[in-house]
């Protein structure tokens, strides 16, 4: 093959990259939208958003070719693997506490214990 035949190929791996990350996204707004509950809407919300970004960021580098745009991507990578695991688990937490989950849907409560309010000493 010749290089400008690799990139038509590059380009074209590029190109469905965006289209299945572009997708991705779109099913988790979706999701957002047509769940009911706070842990099926956490789940739309983290999971294919995520890798929807992930796919997006390798098709830039891949389109790119250039190492400098693959190490200005690493970051963007990296922080949305660390935050949105986190902002997911806060909302789950303070849905949990303000009582918009529903605890009789939940299969194992492992937050009942913690937060349950000791008793008032009488003093």
């Amino acid at each position: 093959m010749t290089p400008t035949e690799w990139d038509a190929v590059w380009d074209t791996v590029a190109l469905v990259l965006v289209l299945a990350g572009a997708l991705l996204c779109l099913i988790a707004t979706i999701g957002l939208l047509r769940f009911r509950d706070v842990p099926t809407r956490l789940h739309a919300a983290t999971k294919p958003q995520v890798l929807g970004i992930l796919l997006i960021c390798v098709a830039v580098a891949v389109a790119s070719r250039s190492w400098v745009v693959v190490a200005f991507l690493v970051p963007v990578v990296l922080m949305q693997l660390a935050t949105a695991p986190l902002a997911a688990h806060m909302i789950g937490r303070a849905a949990y506490r303000n009582g918009t989950i529903e605890r009789s849907s939940l299969i194992v409560d492992e937050l009942a214990e913690s937060t349950r309010t000791p008793p008032a000493s009488g003093g």
